[in-house]
C-alpha cells in the first residue's frame, strides 16, 4: 500500500493555491481602498479641492462653472421677489455668465430692497443649507433641491440660451441621479456645495474690482443704494461678509468627517 503523496508548496498544486491566496488578498486590499475612497472625509477633501481650483484659477472652467452661481442667483431674486409679494415677469441668462430677473410691483420700500439684495447671497446661502443636509448624511434630499430649483427656473426663464443652460444642467443632474451609479451622488452633491460656497464668494470681488472701474453701475449694490441710505460699497460688504460667513459656517459642516 502506498503512502499519500505530500502536497509541496513547489508543485503546480501548490502555485495554484499561493496564487489564489494572493489574489484573495489583493481583491481585499482593493476593495478597502474603494471603501476608505468611499468616507466622508476623502469626498469632501476632494470635492473641496476640485471646486476650489475652478474658483480660483478662472479662465474656461471658471466661465462655464459660472453659469450654475448665476441660475441661483437669479433664482434667488426670484424667489425673494415672489416671498414679498411682487408679481414675477421672466429671468434671462445670457451667455457672458450674467443675468436678469424681471418682476412687478411697487419700485421701492423694503420688498424692493430684499428682492435686490437676494441674489449675490443665495448661492451662499444654498450652499450652507446644502452642507448642514450633507452633514445629516441627506445626500438624496440635496439631488431633490437642485431638481427642483431647476424646474422653477426653467419654467421662468425667457430667453434661449437660458433655456440650453438649465437644460444642459439638468441633463448633468438627470445622469448622476439615474445612470451613474449610487457612489457617483454623494462626491457629486459635495463638489456642487463647495462649489457654491468657493462660488459665491468671487463674484462679490468682481463686483467691486467693476464698480471701480465704472463698469457695474447698475449693480445690485447700485440698485440698493439708490433704494437706502446705505452707501453702495457698504452693500458690497455685505454681501462680502454675508458669503464669507457661510464659507466659514459650511466648510465647518462639511470637514467634520475629519475630526472624527
Amino acid at each position: 500500500m502506498s503512502s499519500p503523496v505530500p502536497l509541496a508548496l513547489g508543485s503546480p498544486a501548490g502555485d495554484a493555491l499561493s496564487a489564489l491566496r494572493t489574489a484573495a488578498a489583493d481583491t481585499s486590499s482593493a476593495g478597502s481602498l474603494l471603501e476608505q475612497a468611499q468616507t466622508p472625509a476623502v469626498i469632501t477633501l476632494v470635492a473641496g479641492g476640485v471646486a476650489l481650483l475652478v474658483v480660483l484659477v478662472g479662465g474656461s472652467p471658471w466661465r462655464r462653472a459660472r453659469n450654475v452661481v448665476t441660475i441661483v442667483h437669479e433664482a434667488g431674486h426670484a424667489l425673494a421677489a415672489v416671498l414679498v409679494g411682487r408679481r414675477l415677469q421672466g429671468i434671462k441668462l445670457h451667455s457672458d455668465t450674467s443675468g436678469v430677473t424681471v418682476s412687478r410691483g411697487k419700485p421701492e420700500g423694503p420688498g424692493m430692497a430684499f428682492t435686490a439684495m437676494a441674489g449675490y447671497l443665495a448661492p451662499s446661502v444654498l450652499g450652507l443649507l446644502f452642507a448642514s443636509l450633507l452633514g445629516n448624511d441627506l445626500v438624496g434630499t440635496v439631488l431633490v433641491l437642485i431638481a427642483l430649483l431647476l424646474l422653477g427656473v426653467l419654467v421662468m426663464v425667457r430667453n434661449a440660451y437660458g433655456v440650453f443652460t438649465v437644460v444642459a444642467s439638468a441633463a448633468v443632474l438627470a445622469l448622476v441621479a439615474f445612470v451613474a451609479p449610487v457612489e457617483v451622488q454623494a462626491p457629486f452633491s459635495y463638489l456642487v456645495t463647495w462649489f457654491l460656497l468657493f462660488g459665491g464668494v468671487r463674484p462679490v470681488i468682481e463686483l467691486q474690482t467693476k464698480r471701480r472701474r465704472g463698469q457695474a453701475r447698475d449693480s445690485d449694490a447700485d440698485q440698493l443704494g439708490r433704494l437706502t441710505a446705505v452707501p453702495p460699497v457698504l452693500w458690497v460688504l455685505v454681501f462680502a461678509v454675508a458669503t464669507v460667513s457661510c464659507l466659514i459656517a459650511g466648510g465647518l459642516w462639511l470637514l467634520e468627517p475629519l475630526a472624527t
